[in-house]
């Protein structure tokens, strides 16, 4: 039976999401993932499987889904990056569609030390 893996960048939006779904709701369950991010419940359910080997996610008896202290540790750090990268590049006149879509993408990428650099711009602005 082999593994399913999935690269860091994906790791990261799921765990994202989870957490992101977390802070609106009490329950977090699989149909809740796929819809935020637009993939299919088997998608999901691959992902998830992925991150609990990986000591990431936990499942509950009720179906519902869980950062383990790893996971929330990882979800958080991208999470935070996002909202700083989305609210930089609205203050400097970038649509809030594109200002999303681009700090989802710059978020897996940038340095910490990149991303102190631009935390500190925004705060600044």
């Amino acid at each position: 039976m082999s593994k399913t893996r999935i690269n860091q960048e994906s790791q990261e939006d799921y765990l994202e999401s989870i957490y992101y779904i977390s802070l609106r709701q009490p329950l977090v369950r699989s149909i809740d993932v796929a819809n935020d991010r637009g993939v299919s419940k088997a998608s999901v359910s691959q992902a998830m499987h992925s991150l609990k080997d990986k000591g990431l996610v936990c499942f509950e008896k009720d179906y519902s889904l869980h950062l383990t202290p790893a996971g929330e540790e990882i979800a958080k750090a991208v999470y935070k990056k996002h909202e700083v990268i989305t609210s930089l590049l609205l203050k400097l006149g970038i649509s809030e569609k594109n200002a999303r879509i681009d700090a989802c993408r710059l978020e897996h990428f940038i340095s910490e030390e990149t991303f102190s650099a631009l935390k500190a711009l925004e705060e600044k602005l």
